[in-house]
């Protein structure tokens, strides 16, 4: 009577038999219980699975975050400049600064995202200038207007790299001559703006 009892179905009511061995159905009924707890069991972590796995997919491939907005262009406006050597280009003039890298009282541009820029450097200016665009301490370009000009002229110059840069790496653009003449008026600019 005890196995009976034990052999009751969630309905409440008795577990069929199988040649009248109570005990036996009993068994047959937890297996067939285990088996189909097993299968949603299985159904259910394979869906969890695909839904993690899709979640997963869509973080890591950055559409979960919006994209950076880094970029600046600035001018010298106001007033033309001449520099000695090692002296920095502070341009006056600032366009557009997104990301706030542009530091316009030191000349500075302080890297806030980790990746690749484009920097654009351009100047009008008489012969005999040398400007460097450096990351920190290194030089990635160098512009110059030639001294073997016969009379003289306002020439413009302009350079364009891609690098690779980290966070709070430093770019700017350096005076290397002597009496480093650029003009004012928006003829000359520094641009810079993060591609990846």
């Amino acid at each position: 009577m005890l196995l009976i009892l034990l052999c009751v179905s969630l309905s409440g009511l008795p577990c069929p038999t199988y040649g009248g061995n109570t005990l036996q159905a009993s068994l047959q009924t937890k297996v067939d219980l285990l088996k189909s707890l097993i299968y949603d069991n299985t159904k259910a972590t394979v869906t969890l699975d695909s839904s993690a796995l899709k979640q997963l997919i869509h973080i890591s491939s950055g559409s979960s975050s919006p994209p950076h907005r880094v970029s600046f262009s600035v001018n010298l406006e106001s007033k033309s400049l001449t520099l000695g050597v090692g002296q920095i280009v502070k341009f006056d003039a600032v366009l557009t600064n997104d990301g706030n890298g542009y530091d316009d009282r030191t000349g500075v541009f302080t890297c806030p995202v980790a990746g690749t820029y484009m920097f654009v450097v351009d100047a009008l200016s008489y012969p005999g200038l040398w400007l460097f665009l450096k990351v920190n301490k290194k030089t990635v370009a160098k512009l110059h207007v030639s001294a073997n000009y016969k009379d003289k002229p306002l020439v413009q110059i302009s350079r364009t790299v891609i690098v690779t840069l980290k966070f709070g790496d430093h770019v700017k653009v350096e005076n290397q001559g002597n009496n480093g003449f650029i003009n004012h008026g928006l003829y000359s600019g520094f641009t810079g703006f993060f591609l990846y």
